[in-house]
């Protein structure tokens, strides 16, 4: 074959002359594969998918509006760099009116990016040489940590145990640790366990960074979807400026996730760096989509609706859970359960999350994301696919009946 020599070419962050050659199959290959064997196996029955960790609506039919207007101006066709002053001033006033956090300045304290992801992919770019520690919760979400690692990083795991709220231990952090780190990853609303920060927390984050001179990054992607609560930012504690900055993103709460469109906010040092390693990575945004990014920001009470929504459904999915033998809770915040997996059914012993939800897929149709980083979890979603209230039901009664025949053990 020719270009036999490029195998040995590949860098070694990716794997270097092994890239390709992994044979290990990850969870959510895993999860693909049960599913396409267990659709068929039982080709008439419904896979129910409580996996989905996106919207499963449409964006605001305005907002599609707003997009379609925009599209067509010639002004909106160039580059947009680091993003346009308009989209900048609705981020701000989101803040204000959403979160009650005044006096940010939308020129040096917000900051567009092409949704959340890039933005914590970029931030160690800004931040870590070879040896330096990025703190990062877990379970969590990987690409900030693969990225400390890319960078000759070290990346240390604070383990969200339910005993403690599903916040992590700073006081577990050894010395050593807080010596080296430069940057503490945090997700409140988390996905995948749905707690939210206390105020109390925030504050611990804030006096903790100030003392051990650490950037704090709060992804907030959830942040306006909280079920019991009004939403609350990291940005609206003390000093938590002085400290770091937030990202929101409009993917969970306008139902815009394939839009990419996110904003990080915060700190105007670190807004200035993320922006000069943004601005060599990619030249922006699509100037149409951050103007209907501005309608989106300007009628928050589009969230309200997709709020309720899920409220409604999570409800629903307590109820069924618990009627066939989990420990549900309603969430603070996001769109998840986390719920602790199932030890056996029958004859059949699970060894871990994964196992228990492979099973759940094979016996009953029934698709979850499993969680084995600090215990054995499962995550339900209520971004399953429904038509309406009824038919919301329908797939949630139809789920907790099929739970309830597989005579789970905890």
């Amino acid at each position: 074959m020719s270009g036999e020599f490029i195998q040995d070419m590949f860098a070694d962050r990716i794997g270097g002359s092994g890239f390709g050659k992994d044979t290990k199959i990850y969870k959510f290959e895993k999860i693909k594969r049960a599913k396409t064997e267990a659709k068929k196996t039982k080709p008439g029955v419904e896979l129910l998918d409580f996996g989905v960790g996106e919207p499963d609506d449409m964006a605001s039919p305005m907002v599609v509006e707003a997009l379609k207007i925009e599209c067509a101006k010639p002004e909106n066709r160039g580059y947009a760099d680091n993003g346009i002053v308009e989209f900048k001033e609705a981020a701000a006033a989101y803040m204000k009116k959403v979160f009650g956090v005044e006096g940010i300045n939308a020129d040096k304290e917000i900051v567009h990016s092409i949704g959340s992801k890039c933005a914590l992919a970029m931030m160690p770019e800004a931040f870590i040489n070879p040896g330096d520690v990025t703190l990062m919760t877990a379970p969590g979400y990987p690409v900030m940590a693969t990225h400390t690692d890319w960078n000759g990083g070290r990346t240390v795991k604070l383990p969200l145990l339910e005993e403690n709220g599903f916040l992590p231990d700073l006081s577990s952090i050894s010395a050593e640790d807080r010596k080296a780190a430069k940057l503490l990853y945090l997700n409140y609303p988390n996905n995948p366990t749905g707690a939210t920060a206390t105020r109390e927390f925030f504050e611990e984050v804030v006096a903790f960074a100030k003392e051990n001179q650490i950037v704090v990054v709060q992804d907030a992607a959830y942040a306006a979807l909280t079920v019991n609560s009004e939403p609350m930012s990291f940005l609206s504690i003390d000093g938590a400026k002085d400290v770091g900055v937030e990202i929101h993103s409009c993917s969970k709460a306008y139902n815009m996730t394939g839009w990419r469109l996110a904003f990080l906010v915060g700190n105007e040092l670190i807004i200035s760096a993320f922006a000069n390693v943004k601005d060599n990575f990619d030249s922006g945004q699509f100037i149409a989509i951050q103007k209907a990014g501005v309608y989106a920001l300007d009628h928050p009470e589009i969230t309200e609706k997709i709020r309720d929504k899920y409220k409604r459904r999570l409800t629903m999915m307590v109820e069924a859970l618990n009627d066939a033998g989990f420990n549900a809770h309603m969430p603070g915040g996001s769109f998840y359960l986390y719920v602790a997996a199932p030890k056996s059914a029958g004859k059949n012993v699970f060894g871990s999350a994964e196992d228990a939800s492979e099973y759940l897929i094979k016996e009953a149709l029934i698709s979850t994301v499993p969680w084995d980083d600090a215990g054995s979890y499962l995550r339900f979603s209520a971004t399953f696919s429904g038509k309406g209230e009824a038919d919301e039901r329908r797939v949630i009664e139809e789920a907790g009946r099929r739970l309830k025949e597989l005579r789970l053990n905890f």
